[in-house]
């Protein structure tokens, strides 16, 4: 089978024999003058080293559980054997794509060919190119080679990415500057080039204040108990701990257990964070590229035009921003992807810093003298607030209610667990709900409009006005009765809606349509002043 995708509209799908898919595959297809080339073929000895510490890593668990039914000898020459299959399966499969694939770089598109059974012709336009990323585990670090994304940020199902992997790093580096070369963008003279911003290390101690750190320390509690049951000594490793708070209460050993799993989980924020962020510099390349470098061990390379950049999105979790930090996303056009984590690697600009620090990034890179983000917000009515003291005691009061009836009818036991909740949780909720009202606010500050919302995780969204392709309006029955109502800017970029949230019905509709004159004129209607 052959499968052809050329990035402009649906795929198509022709069949062909085995030996003449094999010609195609390497035949020109369209007149560029430019060689067909192939990946590195180092490849096989990277897929040979990462096959063998996965065997490596599965070798002890699997031969301690065969040791007890076939003898020890035998356990390990089934093991050796099983890795011996394993590695030589994976190399030989990449050996075989290795050879299989080959890419060229036109004058018009971009074009690569792979597959044995299932070849693979996929080509996309160079003017349809959003992005550029490079990646490189340690192992490809080690040897030189990085693997290569091109993306054109939509949503197809993945057809709307080549990889090429890998290939070595300066040829990485020659496909990242060729392709993403553009005429230079934006105002010259007084905007800096070159570095913008590097890491500064003591940016580190935001690390456990993220909501990452507690979930780290469940996760080490919890390979603490797999890789003893691995081992066959989950009973024993139960009974030691059990051994150790045996003269302990209950509640001393829950928290003693919890603070453990809080420093497990601080030490792997700092360890994913050094991962992440060493290395970390943003810069302004010439063409109008912003390019965020980053990574200890396995290295990134991000790429983002200027001419895709709508605004920035000044993020701050609770627990940084109660230490005075946040960090930068940029919102874009053309860097849609499905993937969480991909997401995220094309969005953050900035990792958590001081709030100093941030507006500076999001005035460097938007070319303003002055951040967006730092403009003075006009504050929502004090109804606002009521909404929000009212979802928050609601939401606090629920579980409440439930613990209540149940202790009633089952045990008191549930009327003390009930009790326990209100008092924590009526007046998290309370201060919650007071901060949230306190975040709400909006502006307009030169040629972006500023929206900010969010508590647990406040966001300051500074949207381009030439952006805005819509607006949407909304009131419900309680807004209309407090004179309220939430304005939603909806654009092409970023997440695509930005919302002022409850605010006065006629400073939002005036907000609106100030920050882009005509677009929602038409479907307003003035009342005429009363003399």
């Amino acid at each position: 089978m052959s499968e052809v995708a050329d990035g402009t509209g649906p795929e198509r799908l022709a069949s062909a024999p085995a030996g003449r898919a094999d010609h195609d595959a390497t035949a020109p297809v369209a007149a560029t003058g430019e060689e067909w080339q192939r990946l590195d073929r180092r490849t096989v000895l990277v897929t040979a080293l990462v096959s063998a510490g996965v065997a490596a890593g599965a070798a002890v668990p699997t031969t301690l559980g065969l040791a007890g039914r076939l003898g020890f000898p035998a356990a390990v020459g089934w093991v050796l054997t099983g890795a011996l299959l394993l590695i030589g399966c994976g190399a030989g499969g990449d050996y075989v794509r290795w050879r299989r694939t080959r890419y060229r770089i036109g004058a018009e598109r971009i074009e690569l060919h792979t597959g044995l059974l299932l070849v693979k012709r996929r080509s996309l336009a160079r003017e349809r190119i959003r992005s550029v990323d490079l990646t490189a585990h340690p192992m490809l670090r080690l040897l030189g080679l990085v693997t290569v994304r091109i993306g054109t940020g939509e949503h197809t199902g993945g057809e709307s990415t080549l990889e090429f992997d890998p290939v070595r790093r300066s040829e990485g580096e020659h496909l990242r500057r060729e392709l993403l070369s553009r005429t230079a963008t934006g105002a010259p003279g007084a905007h800096r080039q070159g570095e913008l911003v590097v890491l500064d290390p003591r940016w580190i101690r935001y690390a456990p204040l993220s909501f990452v750190a507690p979930a780290l320390g469940g996760a080490a509690a919890g390979a603490v108990m797999q890789v003893s049951d691995w081992f066959g000594a989950q009973g024993q490793v139960l009974d030691w701990i059990g051994d150790r708070f045996r003269d302990t209460s209950l509640t001393v050993m829950i928290v003693i257990l919890a603070g453990a799993a809080a420093v497990a989980g601080v030490v792997g924020a700092f360890g994913l964070w050094v991962e992440m962020w060493w290395n970390y510099r943003l810069e302004r390349e010439s063409g109008g590229t912003l390019r965020i470098r980053r990574g200890l061990l396995t290295s990134r390379s991000v790429s983002i035009e200027e001419r895709r950049l709508r605004g920035v999105d000044l993020v701050e979790p609770l627990g940084i921003r109660l230490f005075g930090a946040a960090r930068v996303d940029a919102i874009t056009t053309g860097l849609a992807t499905d993937d969480e984590e991909q997401r995220r690697d094309h969005h953050t600009l900035l990792p958590a810093a001081p709030r100093n620090v941030a507006d500076t990034v999001a005035a460097d890179v938007l070319r303003e003298t002055v951040p967006p983000t730092g403009a003075a917000l006009t504050a929502h009515p004090v109804a606002a607030r009521g909404r929000r003291l009212r979802r928050a005691l609601g939401a606090a009061l629920t579980p409440v209610l439930v613990l209540g009836v149940l202790g009633v009818l089952l045990t008191p036991v549930l009327l003390w667990v009930a009790l326990g909740c209100a008092a924590v949780g009526l007046p998290a909720a309370v201060l919650l709900a007071r901060d949230a009202y306190r975040g709400l606010g909006h502006a307009l500050s030169g040629g972006y409009l500023v929206t900010r919302s969010g508590t647990v995780r406040r966001s300051t969204a500074a949207l381009e006005r030439a952006g805005v392709i819509g607006w949407t309006v909304r009131q419900s029955y309680f807004q209309r009765r407090a004179g309220l109502l939430s304005v939603t800017a909806t654009t092409a970029a970023g997440a695509g809606a930005y919302t002022a949230y409850d605010a006065d019905a006629a400073e939002g509709l005036d907000f609106a349509s100030e920050a882009v004159p005509g677009l929602l004129e038409p479907f307003l209607e003035r009342t005429p002043p009363t003399a």
